[in-house]
């Protein structure tokens, strides 16, 4: 019976080891492979991006000029309600007043806003205990406690630099990011 030796290497004309079909269809089924999971994953991966709506909100530009000392506006970002408030030479001093460390998330009213820019208060409108949205901003007059925002759902009170002061929200309400792009205009996002 005549057997095959399967241990010495195919040589090509040149005296060296060559490839072999079995290579070749190896490569060429890794190959194959490796595109079709390309393929199969791209739409997958695709599909959490955001969506074109959302994009359009990234960032949006607010108009300040008409918000009188005192006053604060309402509007939407990404889907969320955002605060303006601009704060009057009282509201900043009862915000400067309070000892940070007091806090149960502390932070001064500087690190909540804008050097040079410190009356222009901006948040996010979202309740951090449950994602409720407070009252005090839009409605004429500030509410709760400390002369800021009140979320009445279960009862949070935050000053006038809208950090929490009583009840079950655990941070202050976000800052998002923000730039003055003029001296009557913020663009957020």
């Amino acid at each position: 019976m005549a057997t095959l030796d399967t241990t010495e290497p195919e040589t090509g004309e040149n005296g060296g080891e060559g490839i072999r079909r079995r290579d070749f269809i190896n490569i060429a089924a890794v190959s194959f492979a490796g595109v079709g999971a390309v393929s199969l994953l791209y739409p997958i991966v695709n599909q959490m991006n955001p969506s074109a709506d959302v994009l359009a909100l990234a960032s949006i530009e607010v108009d300040v000029s008409a918000i009188q000392p005192g006053q604060a506006i309402k509007t939407i970002f990404r889907k969320q309600p955002l605060f303006v408030r601009h704060l009057t030479p009282a509201e900043i001093a009862a915000a400067d007043g309070v000892d940070a460390a007091s806090l149960r998330d502390p932070q001064t009213l500087e690190e909540r806003t804008k050097t040079g820019k410190k009356q222009w208060l901006i948040t996010m409108g979202v309740c951090t205990h449950l994602g409720c949205v407070p009252l005090g901003a839009g409605e004429g007059e500030a509410k709760g406690e400390f002369g800021g925002y009140f979320c009445p759902c279960h009862g949070s009170h935050y000053d006038t630099a809208a950090r929490i002061r009583k009840g079950p929200a655990p941070k202050n309400l976000e800052v998002p990011e923000y730039a003055f792009t003029s001296d009557t205009v913020v663009q957020v996002g």
